[in-house]
């Protein structure tokens, strides 16, 4: 059986022992149990490992309890060994079950990063490209042209959207998953960036909060007793804290409620009170819900909208294609060619717009222009983002632009 293992189900595949073997190991079978352990059983266990119920690991695994059952019982025979002591309302691993548990575990993820490095192998041969996303990012004009541009220079070329949680967005990029990504600045070391864009912060509010009552736009000091929405995992810790600006200028540090994975999960937090967020300006068009309301946030700098890859990955032919398209937009938006205009407005002041270059590393070569929308690459005047927004009420427009580019 391949290191994947066969099919799944209840006949056939894993945990169905296959005729024949001199029990000495020679063929691959053991010289105690059935034969060699599938990945998918190993998965199975390390889940029930977790839970500590058959009920509750066959849930998350999205297979039947008795089906789930039967491949523990299958993965026991074939190692010759229990792993599981079993009564009627415990399960416990045995101490032959400690043990193999963090042996399970490596063979684990040494066969997913198999898979990663197989898959990568086919998107090269295939020209096959997999672009990874964060949050609202795969519906920003900016991200819309670069791929309309990259699909009309490679006709042959299969363009893959893949949605990334916030906590592996840089794990994907970083194990293969994806060939390239529209992120959101700042990124750790050792990943390449090309910005796309600046843009203002809102507060994420739950509709009816006292803030949306200022007769002017919050300032961060006005939010130095509240609960933010924090993000789960530790690869984004210092991503989380620029974009909560935690610690404040003071040294205080920032008070975190419930941690979430998602965008979706973190806009349902909101609106249920839990904690606020600090989002970009883009999203209280993109994401209006009932609930929910924004507000402008004064005297932060703006955030960078990004391209992101591993520098190893450069100029292999996909990843180049794409770097070229983002370039030749961000050239189009400079020279005010080749978007849609925004609806006009005057112009905010230059503090407004935020310095040259902040919020990214940038690629070689230069990126230009303004938005007319949120976002938009293009050389036409911006929206207006000042006021406060609960739903789809409008927003006075004699407002500062949302979006800048360096």
């Amino acid at each position: 059986m391949g290191i994947f293992g066969g099919t799944s189900g209840e006949h056939g595949g894993y945990g169905v022992e296959e005729p024949g073997g001199s029990g000495d190991g020679r063929d691959g079978r053991s010289p105690t149990g059935g034969g060699d352990p599938s990945v998918h059983q190993l998965r199975l266990f390390l889940a029930l490992a977790e839970e500590l119920h058959f009920g509750q690991a066959a849930r998350r695994m999205f297979i039947s309890q008795p089906a789930f059952s039967r491949q523990i019982t299958a993965l026991e025979r074939r190692m010759g060994i229990a792993l599981l002591e079993r009564s009627t309302r415990r399960v416990e691993l045995t101490p032959e079950g400690r043990a193999l548990l963090p042996v399970a575990t490596a063979a684990v993820e040494a066969a997913d990063r198999l898979r990663q490095a197989v898959e990568l192998q086919v998107r090269r041969v295939s020209g096959r490209l997999r672009v990874g996303f964060v949050g609202a990012e795969a519906a920003m004009p900016y991200t819309q042209e670069i791929l309309a541009r990259f699909r009309a220079r490679n006709p042959e070329s299969v363009v893959e959207m893949c949605g990334l949680d916030f906590a592996r967005q840089v794990e994907a990029l970083r194990g293969g998953e994806v060939d390239a990504a529209f992120l959101r600045s700042p990124l750790p070391a050792g990943i390449s960036t090309l910005q796309l864009a600046l843009e203002p912060r809102v507060v994420c509010l739950p509709a009816g909060d006292p803030l949306l009552s200022l007769q002017r736009p919050v300032a961060l000091g006005d939010l130095a007793d509240r609960v933010f929405v924090d993000v789960a995992g530790e690869s984004v810790r210092g991503w989380w804290d620029h974009w909560t600006v935690n610690p404040r200028p003071d040294g205080t540090a920032v008070r975190f409620g419930p941690a979430v994975t998602d965008l979706e999960s973190l806009l349902l937090a909101v609106a249920q009170g839990e904690g606020i967020a600090l989002l970009p300006a883009a999203l209280r068009e993109l994401y209006p819900r009932p609930g929910l309301a924004y507000a402008d946030v004064t005297g932060l700098p703006p955030v960078a909208a990004a391209l992101a890859w591993l520098p190893a990955r450069r100029d292999c032919r996909g990843v180049a294609a794409l770097r070229q398209a983002a370039r030749a937009v961000l050239r189009a938006g400079a020279a005010g060619k080749g978007s849609p205009p925004g609806p006009p407005s005057r112009q905010g002041p230059p503090s407004a717009q935020g310095p040259p270059g902040a919020g990214g590393s940038v690629d070689s070569g230069r990126t230009g222009g303004s938005s007319g929308r949120a976002g938009t690459p293009a050389g036409a005047h911006a929206g207006g983002a000042g006021g406060v927004r609960a739903g789809r009420s409008r927003v006075p427009a004699d407002t500062p632009p949302r979006v800048t580019y360096p």
